[in-house]
């Protein structure tokens, strides 16, 4: 009994490390990524402007087409570079002191938390460094904004925070719900 409590208390102990040293090496790991499809991407794509990967009946689906974005999702804030790098900044360093700061206690929420960090910084390398974010996955099926890795990531990382933070809030809510409601079930179970 005793070796298996110290077992699961360098268990424990190791998961602690673990869960500091993942959020920094996922941010990075996932603006390397991003940043080798954009190489790709300006190495093959924007010679050609578009390649077609899904033709159905000649409709195009999905292709990949190289743009470069001076603005944000749907061209907000063109042209606004230092907006456009000081509000990442600010987030990814939020982000950062947040999964430090002791205040998630959830291993998926860092992990969510670090995934959105890695995207918001692999479109910041391309602010910094070019003025623009390289762009190139083009659903034009339904004629949506042409989005990179970094922005899949970001935002993938963005609903899951968001729907983690809303089903916990029903949860509280039905508890607070159901905890005021015992008092008059008992007083009728009395009577």
């Amino acid at each position: 009994m005793y070796g298996s409590a110290v077992y699961m208390e360098k268990v424990l102990k190791n998961r602690s490390i673990i869960m500091k040293i993942l959020p920094p090496i996922l941010m990075i790991v996932i603006a390397a990524v991003d940043q080798f499809t954009k190489l790709l991407t300006v190495e093959y794509i924007k010679p050609v402007g578009s390649v077609p990967l899904i033709n159905i009946n000649g409709t195009e689906w999905l292709n990949l087409t190289y743009c470069e974005n001076t603005g944000m999702s749907f061209s907000l804030l063109e042209g606004q570079r230092l907006i456009l790098i000081g509000v990442p900044v600010l987030l990814i360093t939020a982000v950062c002191w947040f999964i430090y700061s002791g205040r998630v206690k959830r291993n998926d929420m860092m992990i969510a938390l670090s995934v959105l960090a890695g995207g918001g910084l692999g479109n910041l390398i391309d602010r910094v460094l070019l003025g623009y974010v390289v762009d190139f996955i083009d659903f034009r099926i339904i004629n949506f904004a042409i989005f990179n890795f970094a922005d899949i990531c970001a935002v993938c990382g963005g609903i899951y925070i968001g729907a983690v933070l809303l089903i916990t809030e029903i949860k509280e809510d039905r508890e607070k719900k159901a905890a005021a409601d015992e008092p008059e079930n008992d007083k009728h179970e009395d009577a």
